[in-house]
């Protein structure tokens, strides 16, 4: 039977990282993911990636919480708790050293949210539909 690679088990904790980023992810539980021990695992998700573990997840919440700054109008302590932040004074501070700008200063220096141009729906499926359908119109047209 052949042995799976270390760095199959390492892109399965990443992966859980990447989909669950907002809930309280712990090393130990990425460790169980890659199914190694959580100090092995933490200096094989280094040497792979180039950072530790919570620096990898502390990096996806950020660009999620930079993403939802720009796209929504909540408050930063609601974005915080919905990227899954423990504590919106050290969800700042990461954020600034991060991108060099406090929250607040990030959203205020792009458009707000509310002028974004949202195309109504109807608008998008009348310019989605095919422009030459031939289904079932030419046999109508025919019989006629």
């Amino acid at each position: 039977m052949a042995t799976v690679p270390t760095a199959r088990h390492l892109l399965r904790a990443r992966d859980l990282a990447d989909a669950r980023y907002y809930e309280a992810l712990t090393v130990a539980d990425l460790a169980a993911a890659a199914a190694l021990s959580p100090a092995h695992f933490s200096r094989c998700f280094k040497a792979a990636f180039g950072e530790s573990p919570h620096q990898y997840l502390l990096t996806r919440r950020l660009e999620r919480a930079a993403a939802l700054l720009l796209a929504t109008d909540w408050t930063v302590a609601a974005i915080g708790v919905a990227v899954g932040v423990r504590s919106i004074g050290s969800f700042t501070t990461s954020f600034r050293r991060m991108y060099g700008v406090t929250p607040q200063a990030y959203r205020a220096a792009r458009p707000p949210a509310a002028g974004h141009v949202r195309i109504p729906l109807c608008v998008v499926m009348a310019y989605g539909r095919p422009r030459n359908r031939t289904f079932r119109e030419d046999t109508r047209e025919s019989a006629a």
